[in-house]
């Protein structure tokens, strides 16, 4: 198993964050990557119009187990890292079940295009 990396970008003129994430993660991982988004997140001013637009790539992570995939689930419904929008782009059918299952009712799609992932988030 690969070890877990990210990469986040903000691009502030249009209040965008891009991540890329890659490999197998353990909780303390998450913890890591909480702690980046909200320092990006804070690069930007746009906490007032429901924060920012999200499309994050997680082509190259690997499927989670169940308990990093649980601590995934509470990241994505805490409300410290809400995103107006968010797209993820996936590369498989399992990693696209699995990130469903965790999205739940949140405002999020899931491609397999970037392209059409970054248009959603404009839309």
């Amino acid at each position: 198993m690969s070890k877990a990396s990210f990469s986040i970008d903000v691009e502030p003129a249009r209040e965008l964050v891009r991540v890329r994430m890659s490999g197998f993660f353990s909780a303390a991982d998450v913890d890591t990557f909480q702690w980046a988004l909200q320092k990006a997140h804070r690069q930007l001013d746009c906490a007032r119009r429901g924060g920012p637009l999200t499309i994050n790539d997680v082509g190259g992570m690997a499927i989670q187990s169940q308990d990093v995939a649980a601590r995934w689930g509470e990241f994505l419904v805490d409300p410290a890292h809400r995103s107006r929008r968010l797209a993820f782009v996936v590369s498989s059918a399992l990693a696209r079940m699995q990130l469903k299952r965790l999205i739940g009712s949140r405002e999020a799609e899931v491609f397999t295009d970037p392209v059409e992932a970054e248009q959603w988030l404009f839309t």
